[in-house]
């Protein structure tokens, strides 16, 4: 049974893998990290990302103001920055070497103690850059829960809300993690013999009952 559900095991890993890649990018570039609903003007949202701050209009569309200075941006954007190419970086490399991994590719099929310490490795990546995009996400959505329920803020300022960049940051960490885990897991199982091996084995049997049949009185 380990042979027939590991191929599905790590192609269930790489999925969940690629995807949250896919998400960690999105979530390093979308400028709804935090949103701003303004009550003396219903018709403007004001969203801010690591990159940009923009006013979402209703008659006018979206427009966008990067920001002027890395160093002017508060510590939890700028360390965000840092940990989401971090993610993005890794998650690329895990997805490379669990690639060379996979027992369905038949470059390196004679090799198998390297193809599975690759595939743990990139396991291990993938574990690695979804810690690295939740950590992030986190922060942020900490730091404006701590402002939005600030006491020292009179209640008329408008405060910052949770944005949805920050769930699909959420979720692309959960899917990395998943991704890598299912990877690792792969690692655990039974083998899989190269289709050489295979044949020589299928071969070395049937000479065996061929001898037997010979033998026999």
């Amino acid at each position: 049974m380990a042979l027939v559900y590991r191929p599905m095991m790590q192609f269930s890993g790489m999925l969940f893998a690629l995807l949250g890649w896919v998400l960690s990018c999105l979530t390093t570039y979308l400028p709804q990290w935090k949103n701003l609903n303004l009550e003396l003007n219903e018709l403007e949202i004001w969203t801010m990302g690591l990159w940009q701050a923009c006013v979402v209009q209703e008659e006018g569309g979206m427009q966008c103001k990067d920001f002027d200075s890395f160093l002017a941006l508060p510590p939890e954007l700028r360390i965000s920055r840092i940990l989401m190419f971090f993610s993005n970086g890794l998650g690329f490399l895990g997805l490379l070497l669990s690639g060379f991994g996979l027992d369905c590719l038949k470059i390196g099929e004679r090799q198998q103690e390297q193809k599975k310490r690759l595939l743990l490795f990139g396991g291990m990546l993938f574990w690695i850059s979804g810690i690295t995009a939740v950590v992030p996400v986190s922060w942020v959505a900490h730091s404006t829960v701590q402002e939005f329920w600030d006491e020292n803020i009179p209640d008329i300022v408008p405060r910052w809300d949770f944005g949805e960049a920050l769930f699909v940051g959420w979720l692309a960490g959960f899917c990395l993690m998943l991704g890598g885990s299912l990877l690792n897991c792969t690692t655990c199982s039974a083998e899989v013999l190269p289709s050489s091996v295979r044949y020589a084995v299928a071969e070395q049997q049937d000479q065996c009952q061929h001898l037997e049949t010979e033998t026999r009185p």
